[in-house]
């Protein structure tokens, strides 16, 4: 197996994703109300309010409604693409006010460091949005990590657990299928990279699999390449 790229997930693989549940996500949801409040006249802001009514089927939706709605959408923790966008926006604020920094577990930040070394070209396919991704590893608790990577992907490209959205990123990277390996803690993820040629590895940091379907690995020390 030769590997020319590695694209990763986020959360679970590279990062706690408690820090995801219980840092990220309730600072968007106590901010958001008066994030939205005070930008909506923004054009990116105003793009995903747009987005936001079609999701809810209602192209009048007001704003009181649509930050409900949002709200209701973090509770159910639902994959929507304008909710990924705004948290997004609101995690550069507290990123850049110095309310956290991003996670990223050691043998994560020092294999990646190894990979990139080695001339492996790194991507991330996250269901948090591109902006997302960057703030987690510009800010991240060992520094500005963003110059490892070559690109980001998120669900604007597709969904994670289909195919085609794994033959997307194969195509954009300029590689063949099989050169690439593709590192995530959920197995239907796995399941749709493998589907679309892709090298494939479960990182099961807590309970392992009892029949992983794929490689399984505990950490990224012990991912063979």
């Amino acid at each position: 197996m030769t590997i020319k790229a590695i694209l990763t997930d986020i959360e679970g693989t590279t990062t706690d994703i408690e820090f995801v549940h219980r840092v990220l996500f309730p600072y968007a949801y106590d901010h958001l109300g008066d994030y939205l409040r005070a930008h909506a006249g923004e054009s990116a802001v105003q793009t995903l309010l747009e987005q936001a009514r079609m999701e809810l089927k209602d192209p009048h939706a007001d704003l009181e409604t649509l930050i409900g709605a949002f709200r209701h959408w973090i509770e159910q923790d639902l994959k929507i693409t304008p909710l990924k966008s705004l948290q997004g926006l609101i995690w550069v604020q507290g990123y850049q006010q110095g309310d956290f920094k991003g996670h990223l577990y050691e043998d994560a930040h020092r294999l990646l460091q190894q990979w990139h070394k080695q001339g492996i070209a790194l991507y991330v396919f996250s269901s948090g949005s591109v902006k997302a991704q960057q703030l987690i590893f510009g800010y991240s608790e060992y520094g500005d990590l963003r110059p490892l990577f070559s690109g980001y992907f998120d669900t604007t490209t597709g969904p994670k657990r289909e195919a085609r959205s794994y033959s997307a990123i194969v195509e954009s990277i300029g590689c063949s299928a099989d050169e690439v390996l593709f590192l995530s803690d959920i197995e239907q993820e796995l399941d749709a990279a493998r589907a679309a040629g892709l090298n494939t590895c479960l990182v099961a940091r807590g309970e392992q699999a009892a029949t992983p379907g794929h490689r399984q690995v505990t950490c990224f020390d012990d991912i063979s390449l």
